[in-house]
């Protein structure tokens, strides 16, 4: 019998808005074990509900800049005005250990954690079925104006475009099926000889 201890996987997962990826990442976390979320470092103002080390580490743009400076981040973006980071400590303590890491950011945020974290990493990009289907799902969630829209659209289409990017790409028309498909990808890349640190053939 074959005894091994494993390096967790940075499992990275991008997708327009609207395609299913938060509903994915959330099965995966709670049907899988050994799966967590990368919980993010913000400037932005903490909201209602949300706890300081279990939604984000929320932080001011002072210790948000020193950290870089620190170079304690394995990406950071600036979405309207606010600073995002995922926390390079955060990530390499869990996959040390054996955990697999969620870190759901886009295209730009996924070509730093590579340069960062190699062969760590497997990107999965989801796609929706079609643009009209994309259209269709976030028309029916939309509750601002069409402005607003056709700029979710262009920011839809923008992240579209770099799928071929990544290591896997599945398309959700259906989202148990895509769950399966990119949890089948997760058991897979568990099995990689090189993500064992510690294997040992015991032939007794």
């Amino acid at each position: 019998m074959l005894n091994s201890k494993r390096r967790g996987i940075v499992l990275v997962i991008s997708s327009p808005s609207g395609a299913g990826k938060t509903t994915i990442c959330k099965k995966l976390i709670k049907e899988i074990k050994g799966v967590a979320l990368s919980i993010s470092a913000t400037t932005r103002k903490k909201r209602k509900n949300e706890i300081h080390g279990k939604d984000y580490f929320f932080k001011n743009n002072e210790e948000f800049l020193e950290m870089i400076e620190n170079n304690e981040f394995i990406e950071t973006a600036n979405v309207f005005g606010y600073y995002y980071g995922t926390l390079k400590q955060e990530v390499l303590s869990k996959i040390e250990e054996g955990i697999d890491v969620i870190v759901d950011i886009d295209w730009q945020g996924t070509r730093q954690i590579e340069k960062h974290l190699g062969q760590d990493v497997v990107k999965i990009f989801i796609l929706p079925p079609s643009i009209n289907e994309l259209e269709s799902r976030l028309g029916n969630r939309a509750s601002e104006n069409k402005e607003t829209f056709v700029k979710r659209m262009s920011e839809a289409r923008k992240e579209i475009s770099h799928y071929d990017e990544y290591d896997f790409i599945v398309v959700n028309d259906e989202i148990e099926l895509a769950f399966n498909n990119v949890k089948s990808i997760l058991y897979s890349e568990r099995l990689r000889g090189f993500r064992q640190i510690e294997s040992k053939l015991n032939l007794d």
